[in-house]
């Protein structure tokens, strides 16, 4: 009982963090919407099938779940997102070595996104 409240916690939170991604640039959505299906798969069925089923969020987490591929706009929007983010990070950073951890990081994220595959159907 415990173990599945912290799960639907955990869901709940990946969920917020995702809607907040979805409309703040250089925040992530796809990556928390799937770390929210994986938690609400563990302790919160109905919420996992409402966002696989989801109109808009459904269709790539769907995509991840059955051939571990990201669709080319979404790689747009993430490349996009961490070009218009990375300065405005980087002029407000407080130290230095934040001034290179961010725009290093947002690299290595985006070269993996660009080694990800290109699902085979648009639909699922």
């Amino acid at each position: 009982m415990l173990l599945r409240l912290c799960w639907r916690l955990l869901a709940l939170v990946f969920v917020g963090l995702g809607l907040i991604g979805a409309v703040l640039p250089g925040m992530p959505t796809t990556v928390f919407m799937l770390l929210a299906v994986w938690a609400a798969g563990k302790g919160w069925p109905p919420l996992a099938e409402w966002l696989l089923n989801h109109p808009r969020f459904g269709p790539p987490l769907r995509q991840w779940q059955s051939e571990r591929a990201i669709p080319r706009r979404a790689k747009w929007l993430a490349g996009v997102s961490m070009f218009i983010s990375m300065p405005l990070i980087c002029l407000s950073a407080p130290s230095p070595w934040v001034q290179w951890l961010v725009p290093s990081s947002m690299c290595l994220v985006l070269l993996w996104l660009c080694s990800r595959p290109e699902p085979r159907y648009t639909q699922l």
